[in-house]
């Protein structure tokens, strides 16, 4: 039952709605691509498996997020912290864990109001994790030199079970970290160390992206290198393509990246009978609203209307919508509402 469902929901969260001054016409490539290196399931379905298998009760689950830079969008955008609000939310209730977001200085806020709104409070990582009682930020050193020890210590002290990747930009064959237009933003850091310092420990990574230059799309990289517009060079003078080479366990594309979050938060659904797990579009709302209230704005004109990457707000609503009746009625019992087809008389 769990892949029926998974087909569905991979199906959902990779319907393409992009302008075509964007990289269109790619996501279902992507997403075949990414699903045949994976083994042929649906992802969202070995996704959420994954996690239900490799995270318990107290356990700390990463969730690394945050895109977009100065001066366009000084506190990054409104793809990537909604979504780590959804599956930190997802796998708090669900699975009781203990959800820790990774991010730079400059992209806190926006996830810090993201996950309030959503309802899994900010607290102090010791409060969190002895007693369960929302989740918790961390923010990586500005100066790229501090960034592989500052990972070991937070794998040494916290010792996830998994981290997870959302819209979160990846270094490419040459250590350098670009949009998916092909410029390269110069005030960021590169948080690929604790992706790389997790899989040498055997903890289970999932990345989430949309475009190429998103940590997971590693698993893809030679196949993205010939597909997309600035596979192989750039608009800059630096070597190498715009493709990440950072790869995850399990890599799922998606036509935004929230929308990737939601699918599998509702495939946690599924397998945990329980579609509260996805939140409802009210919710989804008011994560969308306080994200760009934030600073997390709108990618296409940099703005805080209610948009994520180019599609309105009210699509992502209607897409937690479907989600939510989608898991309900996988978990429901068979209920054909006549029996045997036959109406009984008064």
């Amino acid at each position: 039952m769990s892949d029926i469902a998974g087909e569905y929901i991979d199906r959902l969260i990779t319907v393409e709605m992009r302008n075509r001054g964007m990289n269109h016409g790619i996501i279902s490539q992507i997403y075949n691509e990414a699903r045949r290196e994976g083994g042929g399931r649906p992802i969202t379905a070995r996704a959420a498996q994954a996690l239900v298998e490799h995270v318990g009760e107290g356990d700390v689950v990463l969730i690394v997020t945050g895109a977009g830079y100065a001066p366009e969008v000084p506190n990054g955008e409104s793809d990537g912290p909604p979504g780590a609000a959804s599956i930190a939310r997802a796998l708090y209730w669900g699975l009781k864990a203990v959800p820790v977001y990774i991010s730079e200085v400059c992209h806190a806020p926006p996830v810090v109001a993201s996950s309030n709104a959503a309802g899994v409070m900010i607290r102090d990582y010791g409060l969190a994790k002895s007693r369960r009682m929302g989740g918790a930020i961390v923010t990586a050193p500005e100066a790229q030199s501090d960034i592989a020890d500052w990972a070991d210590d937070i794998l040494d002290r916290m010792a996830p079970k998994a981290i997870i990747a959302i819209e979160r930009l990846g270094p490419n064959e040459s250590g350098i970290v670009h949009y998916s237009t092909g410029v390269a933003p110069g005030n960021c850091v590169n948080l690929s160390p604790l992706f790389d310092k997790a899989a040498e420990r055997g903890v289970l990574s999932i990345g989430i992206g949309d475009n190429g230059n998103e940590i997971g799309f590693g698993r893809i990289h030679s196949f993205m290198q010939d597909f997309h517009p600035y596979g192989r060079e750039t608009q800059t003078d630096k070597p190498g393509g715009a493709i990440t080479v950072t790869p995850t366990d399990i890599f799922l594309p998606a036509s935004v990246s929230n929308w990737g979050a939601y699918g599998i938060a509702a495939m946690l659904g599924v397998l945990l009978q329980d579609r509260e797990l996805v939140q409802t579009p009210q919710l989804e709302e008011r994560i969308l609203r306080a994200c760009l209230d934030a600073g997390g704005w709108e990618m296409r004109y940099c703005t805080s209307r209610f948009i994520v990457d180019g599609t309105e707000g009210e699509s992502s609503m209607a897409i937690v919508q479907l989600l939510r009746d989608l898991v309900r009625l996988n978990i429901a019992a068979p209920d054909r509402g006549l029996s045997h087809g036959k109406m009984k008389s008064a």
